[in-house]
């Protein structure tokens, strides 16, 4: 077996890197920090000279979304990144692209909110994330990266989930992720599917009609009801599915451990050493780690957390993916939060203080 290559990089450039190996057609975005090092990395790779892949600055955010659209129509792997106040002007893209059916990559490097809020780091993204930030019964798969490896890793795993079930899917990164520098293995390279490919794969596409079949017709839109609640039950049936198949969790020193702290992406990584301070001080604490946000691993959270004595969730925001494990546990358990606001990272030992304070007294 051929010794892997072992490359130091930000996260921001291993996105870069990842989508040109792993086959992506197209990439639309716009600059906005701090994610900005994704298109400026695929401008200095120049793919289109090398596999073909469009990599094209889009005027905004909302022409980007649409680009994303039309491509993803046609069956093409496309993909756009972008950050927080960014990412809320896609909204209605994504409402339309779940409404249609159309699989297709979004990377959100958060920042600090409300509004245009600060460039800092921040996860208060989760609920726009995992609620569907756009308008209609819909989801989006969710996939949520604590180190430059896994943001090479969850392209590929993306684009997969995305054309398996037709259907968005956002990488939750942060400007932590982003930003930091680490040792990754690159994906292998993966060619981009061909024409004939596309279109088995993509039966639904819209790529030219051939051979007399039936149009392909892309639209989110039914102006008649009964047919539109069938199509709504269809989606929920699918977002059923993903639910009761793609769940992606990590634990750390649960087995014996007493109190649980669950934390999603750079705040696990924080996290990680916050169990590693309170077991020196005599608690055993562990470390429950979703990775998928949305389907949110709540059937393995209370599995894990049987017996424990509480659960303190700790989050960079002001309290939002603590819903989802207070839904899970359903009062079984004392469960607490813990977050800094403003583009504040927590520190480890802020972390076993409101363990011991909120909990442990």
């Amino acid at each position: 077996m051929a010794e892997q290559e072992v490359t130091l990089m930000k996260g921001n450039e291993a996105i870069a890197h990842a989508a040109i190996r792993c086959g992506a057609d197209g990439y639309f975005g716009y600059p906005i920090t701090p994610q900005s090092e994704i298109i400026e990395t695929l401008a200095l790779l120049k793919p289109w000279e090398t596999t073909g892949m469009v990599v094209l600055q889009a005027e905004s955010e909302t022409s980007s979304i649409n680009m994303i659209y039309g491509g993803a129509g046609a069956g093409k792997r496309v993909l756009t990144s972008s950050s927080s106040p960014g990412v809320a002007l896609m909204q209605e893209g994504i409402s339309y692209m779940a409404g249609a059916e159309l699989p297709g990559v979004f990377v959100n490097v958060q920042r600090g909110g409300p509004g245009l809020g600060t460039i800092q780091p921040s996860q208060s993204d989760y609920f726009q994330a995992t609620r569907g930030g756009g308008n209609g019964d819909y989801n989006v798969i969710v996939l949520a990266p604590n180190s430059v490896q896994e943001m090479a890793d969850f392209v590929d795993l993306a684009f997969e989930l995305a054309f398996k079930y037709r259907n968005p899917a956002m990488i939750l990164s942060d400007g932590v992720i982003g930003q930091m520098m680490e040792k990754v293995v690159l994906p292998p390279m993966k060619p981009r599917r061909t024409e004939e490919e596309v279109e088995k794969e993509c039966p639904w596409a819209s790529m030219g009609r051939k051979g007399g079949r039936t149009p392909n017709i892309i639209t989110s839109l039914e102006l008649k009801s009964e047919v539109m609640e069938k199509r709504n039950l269809h989606l929920q049936e699918k977002y059923k599915k993903i639910k009761e198949t793609e769940t992606r969790f990590e634990t750390s020193q649960c087995e014996d451990a007493d109190y649980l702290i669950v934390s999603f992406g750079s705040a696990s990584r924080i996290g990680e050493k916050a169990v590693e301070l309170a077991r020196e001080q005599g608690l055993k604490v562990g470390l429950f780690r979703p990775i998928t946000l949305w389907p949110f691993p709540s059937k393995e959270l209370v599995e894990i957390s049987k017996g424990k004595k509480g659960i303190l969730v700790s989050e960079i925001n002001a309290g939002q993916m603590v819903q989802d494990v207070r839904l899970a546990i359903d009062g079984t358990l004392p469960v607490e939060h813990f977050g800094r606001l403003g583009g504040i990272v927590p520190e480890p030992e802020e972390i076993v203080k409101a363990l011991k304070d909120k909990l442990v007294k």
